[in-house]
């Protein structure tokens, strides 16, 4: 006898920051920029094992704008594509209803 598990209607969790859509969160694992930037967007307080979320965006969709520690910071989707998302654990995945 075999076991299928149906596939998941959600879609795949988001690698980076500029994959989030609005409204949805995300744990940021780290930031692959370079050093002077890394340090500029860490003082604004996105640092690893943060929470950010996503906020609006300008009309033609950049920037956007990212809700860490209860601020609202505007970052280029260009930056935002080089902050990169922890994979969700076991119990972030929770298929319960």
């Amino acid at each position: 006898m075999s076991f299928k598990r149906k596939p998941s209607a959600r879609p795949a969790p988001a690698a980076t920051l500029r994959e989030l859509r609005p409204g949805e969160e995300g744990i940021l694992d780290r930031l692959d920029v370079p050093e002077d930037v890394a340090r500029r967007l860490m003082e604004l307080g996105f640092l690893p094992g943060h929470t950010i979320g996503v906020g609006k965006a300008a009309p033609g969709g950049d920037p956007r704008v990212f809700r860490v520690d209860g601020s609202e910071i505007a970052l280029r989707l260009e930056t935002a594509g080089r902050l990169l998302l922890r994979a969700p654990g076991p119990a972030e995945e929770t298929d319960c209803p």
